[in-house]
């Protein structure tokens, strides 16, 4: 394994320490917790942790709420998908 080579599974156990420890969050908030949580050594970029988080809701490690956020300016419907701690 190469020094800068992230272990598989890693970022399960960062997003779930981070929900854990906060409470209801969106993907984005755990993204942007994940960074000061690992003294800046980890950035998450936008949309990387969805496939994770995804697996995630699949597995049952957390669960979901979907609810209307508002509307866009050309009218698209916004959703806020708000992950919960199990």
């Amino acid at each position: 394994m190469d020094r800068d080579e992230i272990p598989p599974g890693t970022h399960y156990l960062l997003m779930l320490n981070t929900l854990a420890g906060s409470g209801t969050m969106h993907g984005y908030e755990i993204a942007n917790a994940i960074q000061p949580t690992s003294d800046s050594v980890l950035l998450v970029k936008e949309g990387s942790l969805h496939p994770g988080l995804t697996r995630t809701l699949v597995k049952g490690w957390m669960k979901a709420y979907c609810g209307h956020y508002g509307w866009e300016s050309s009218g698209a419907l916004l959703l806020l998908l708000l992950l919960l701690p199990i």
